[in-house]
């Protein structure tokens, strides 16, 4: 029995990662990932414009004196008439002031020769608020409020350290706990679906083509789809552990590299809690983001808690993808009964987003612990460092629920892959489950 189910798994396995496809995925999406995180900063590099010759004509006379000029724009006082703006080419642009601007915030027009700029009228709108906030407050008697609440404005920048027992304390961030546990529920979530799907489309396809029939021949039905499921399984398992590969040789290799011996110092000082803030280099969300990434350990063990749930997760919508598959003849049907397989891997997907804002709330616990929502729900909340018992109740009661849901599932498979034409519905799928 276990020589012809492996003979299946290599089948299923090679004949996948043997595709373009496959590779060009494997090694692209972690490239692709980290090139996210920086196209953003190295587009606003590049992102250069020339500085624009803006007119003011300001009728109030307040607003003009106060106009500060960065790299958008240089602004002139000017007395252009609004009919002969157009004539003026020396200018890209004018900007209009009403003379009862303090008292009319909204009496400002901005006239542009070429396509307009956010930047720039988000630039604009913050100066010009300053200069007439100021304005009013000296109508009040209080030109010095600005300055005073300048010199008590307090920048509080928490610091967080995680106890535990008989070991020093570690720096740690929900923001960056937060940001992984997503980015690791949205792999979880897409790697369920896409390869979930996967097995089901394949045994569609077989089905279709007669080939399940002649393969009973040779090995049981059970055998069959459990083949099926492993070798698809596999293949999700090798993608994902040559992702977890390439980011920890990034993060051990080429991390180090950009980072100075001062910013090193810095992280292993921010680590054991000995950090000045007030000295830093740079501030704390930088320290420890850099913590992270530069840690190959901590990437290490995420990824080792993602295979661990993706493939117990995969194992537990795969048995009920194969059970759809081989009850419909099309596509189509197969689309319409996996929205039963849908619907909890989605809620475990959303929930994901609201567990992440309170990890130890007693939601994030039980839904942790139902299989179904378990994936998502627990990689959400590991970067936060709950406790390891929950980590592991989570892993068994998962692991069990597989043993059940392919037991129903092989019962339907047994039945499903012989059946052709009506799409069955849900009550059959029961009363097949029930043959003997």
């Amino acid at each position: 029995m276990r020589s012809k189910i492996w003979i299946i798994v290599r089948r299923e396995y090679l004949e996948r990662v043997r595709k373009k496809s496959f590779i060009i995925t494997t090694i692209l999406m972690p490239v692709l990932m980290l090139a996210m995180m920086c196209l953003p900063a190295l587009l606003m590099n590049l992102n250069i414009s020339e500085t624009r010759r803006i007119g003011v004509i300001d009728r109030s006379g307040i607003i003009a004196p106060g106009l500060t000029d960065t790299d958008l724009a240089r602004y002139e006082l000017t007395d252009v008439a609004p009919d002969s703006m157009y004539a003026r080419t020396e200018y890209d642009g004018f900007l209009i002031i009403s003379r009862d601007i303090v008292d009319n915030p909204k009496g400002v027009t901005l006239y542009t020769r070429d396509a307009g700029s956010m930047e720039l009228e988000s630039t604009l709108n913050n100066n010009i608020a300053d200069i007439i906030e100021t304005e009013r407050l000296k109508a009040i008697d209080m030109s010095d409020l600005r300055e005073i609440m300048d010199s008590v404005k307090a920048d509080v920048n928490i610091s967080t350290f995680r106890l535990s027992e008989g070991e020093e304390a570690a720096g740690t961030s929900s923001m960056i706990s937060y940001a992984i546990g997503m980015i690791m529920s949205v792999v979880l979530y897409m790697f369920l679906l896409m390869y979930g799907q996967m097995v089901m489309t394949s045994i569609i396809e077989e089905k279709n083509n007669r080939v399940l029939e002649l393969m009973v021949t040779s090995v049981r039905p059970t055998q069959l789809m459990m083949g099926k499921i492993i070798g698809v399984g596999l293949v999700a398992v090798t993608q994902l552990a040559l992702w977890a590969l390439i980011m920890v040789t990034i993060s051990a290799t080429f991390i180090p590299l950009f980072i100075s011996p001062e910013v090193a110092g810095e992280i292993a000082a921010y680590n054991t809690g000995t950090l000045n803030a007030a000295t830093a280099s740079l501030d704390i969300e930088g320290l420890q983001a850099l913590s992270v990434i530069g840690n190959p350990a901590f990437i290490a063990g995420i990824f080792g808690y993602l295979l661990l749930f993706l493939v117990g997760g995969f194992l537990l919508y795969a048995a009920m993808y194969a059970a759809i598959g081989s009850s419909v003849d099309n596509i189509q049907d197969g689309s319409q009964l996996q929205s039963f397989v849908i619907i909890p891997l989605l809620i475990g997907f959303v929930v994901s987003t609201t567990i992440a804002a309170n990890p130890t709330s007693s939601l994030a616990v039980w839904l942790s612990m139902i299989p179904f929502t378990s994936p998502m729900v627990m990689m959400t909340r590991i970067p936060f460092g709950i406790p390891v018992p929950e980590v592991i109740a989570s892993l068994v009661i998962l692991y069990g629920s597989f043993i059940a849901i392919v037991w129903f599932a092989a019962k339907v498979y047994r039945v499903g892959i012989f059946m052709h034409g009506k799409k069955p519905s849900v009550k059959q799928l029961i009363q097949w489950a029930r043959y003997k």
